[in-house]
């Protein structure tokens, strides 16, 4: 039962956060009016306020479409495997992304929620790299095997895509997940219990083959042939009638 609210506050944590962007969009389209000036201008005072409202607003149905599932899965992910710290984890790359694009990137509107993507990718596969347990270099194979190719976002290879965002919400990610590398994370699932238990019952039956217990001697059964059997029971024979 208590797997199961997990997931399900996983997905819909995630998802509330996606309608909301939904809702912003839906109502720029049927009052048509352009919010793109709440967009992060860098290094203009005006623009500071983009760190909270940029990730918000976007350009296009397209690019809100885009940014849904991917925001969903990662954020979901994040939740789900790093409940513990996910929550700091979501603040501060929203915040360090938005900073950075602030300070650093070209003097153009940065709008859209494709930094906090690049972030949860990085830090859930970061995570894998930095704690090397088994649970998380499994979610970073798999980070690798489903969005490897966001790899390409970080460079300028596009025309209007603010790629400043997406590299600094993956280095916000990569910091993260440096930083959280020592929180302990309770192992809520069946599946690791099972293979715990199992290396523990390896361990104990090699322990019994290496060290077994003197007090208790190894007892042999001597399987005999039928050619074998025949040949003791005529000296068996043999030496009674003698």
């Amino acid at each position: 039962m208590e797997e199961k609210i997990k997931f399900t506050h996983s997905l819909v944590v995630p998802t509330f956060f996606v309608l909301l962007l939904w809702l912003i969009k839906c109502l720029e389209f049927l009052f048509e009016f352009d919010l793109f000036f709440l967009g992060l201008y860098p290094r203009k005072i005006l623009g500071l306020a983009g760190i909270i409202t940029a990730p918000l607003i976007h350009g296009s149905f397209t690019h809100l479409l885009s940014n849904t599932f991917p925001l969903i899965i990662l954020g979901g992910g994040a939740l789900y495997f790093y409940r513990k710290i996910a929550y700091e984890v979501f603040f501060w790359i929203y915040i360090l992304s938005g900073l950075w694009v602030w300070m650093a990137a070209r003097p153009v509107y940065h709008i859209g929620a494709s930094g906090l993507i690049y972030g949860f990718a990085s830090f859930l596969f970061f995570s894998g790299v930095f704690r090397r347990d088994r649970r998380s270099m499994a979610i970073s194979l798999l980070i690798i095997f489903i969005y490897g190719g966001m790899i390409w976002g970080i460079l300028p290879l596009r025309e209007g895509i603010s790629w400043e965002s997406h590299l600094a919400g993956g280095i916000a990610g990569i910091l993260c997940a440096f930083y959280f590398r020592k929180v302990v994370i309770p192992r809520e699932y069946d599946w690791e219990e099972e293979d715990e238990i199992s290396e523990e019952d390896e361990s104990e039956d090699e322990k019994e083959l290496n060290d077994p217990d003197e007090s208790e001697p190894m007892k042999f059964k001597y399987i005999y042939s039928p050619d074998q059997k025949r040949n003791e029971e005529d000296k068996k024979g043999s030496s009674s009638g003698s």
